[in-house]
C-alpha cells in the first residue's frame, strides 16, 4: 500500500496526516473549517483514498494558516506515500458538472509543480473557509506533492458548487493519474523528477 505519514508543528498550526493511496474513501478527523472539512471528505470519496487527520490550526485569526499548512502537509503526504513515481500513468483529467457548476482538472504527476487555476468566486466566502482560500490551497498542494496541476471552472453560480466540482474532479484525476502502468516510466528522460 502506499502510504503518507506527515507531522508539522509550526506557531500557527499543528498537523498529522496519514494518506492512504488506495484505500476506500474514507476521512476522519477536522482541519476545524467545516465546509473544507466537506471538501476534503469528498476528495477522499471520489478519488478512493483514506486519510486521517489531526489538526489544531490559529482559527482564531483567520482560516488562511491551516488551509494553506494543510495544503502543505497534504502535498508533502502524497509524495512520500508515491515514492518514485515510476510505474503510474502520470496524466489524469476529469470533468465533473455539480448542478449548474462544471469543473475540470488536468493534471501530471511529474515531479515539476505547477498551478494554473482559472475559476471566480462572487462571495467573500462558503461558510467560514475565505474562497481566496482554494486556490491557496491547491498550490501548497501542487508545489509540496510535485504536480502540475491545471484547475478550471468555466461557468457556475453557487460558490459551493463550483469549489465542489473543483475538488471532485482534482480526486478523479488523481486516481486516474495513480493508477499503475505495467512498470513503464513515461517519460523520454527516463525519469520523473
Amino acid at each position: 500500500m502506499r502510504i503518507g505519514e506527515i507531522t508539522r508543528t509550526t506557531k500557527e498550526t499543528n498537523i498529522r496526516l496519514r494518506w492512504n493511496l488506495d484505500g476506500s474513501g474514507r476521512y476522519t478527523g477536522s482541519c476545524g473549517v467545516g465546509f473544507f472539512d466537506h471538501m476534503i471528505q469528498a476528495f477522499c470519496v471520489h478519488g478512493g483514498f483514506d486519510m486521517d487527520l489531526d489538526m489544531k490550526g490559529d482559527l482564531e485569526v483567520d482560516c488562511h494558516h491551516s488551509i494553506e499548512d494543510l495544503g502543505i502537509v497534504m502535498g508533502q503526504a502524497f509524495s512520500k506515500a508515491l515514492g518514485d513515481k515510476g510505474s503510474i500513468r502520470r496524466y489524469g483529467s476529469f470533468y465533473i458538472p455539480m448542478d449548474e457548476a462544471l469543473g475540470f482538472c488536468s493534471l501530471d504527476i511529474s515531479g515539476r509543480p505547477y498551478l494554473v487555476f482559472d475559476a471566480e468566486f462572487a462571495n467573500q466566502s462558503v461558510g467560514t473557509l475565505d474562497c481566496c482560500m482554494v486556490k491557496e490551497f491547491f498550490r501548497a498542494f501542487a508545489f509540496n506533492g510535485g504536480i502540475t496541476l491545471h484547475l478550471r471552472c468555466p461557468y457556475g453560480e453557487n460558490d459551493h458548487h463550483k469549489t465542489e466540482a473543483l475538488f471532485k474532479a482534482a480526486a478523479h484525476a488523481l486516481k486516474e493519474a495513480l493508477e499503475p502502468n505495467g512498470g513503464k516510466i513515461l517519460s523520454s528522460k527516463g525519469m520523473l523528477a
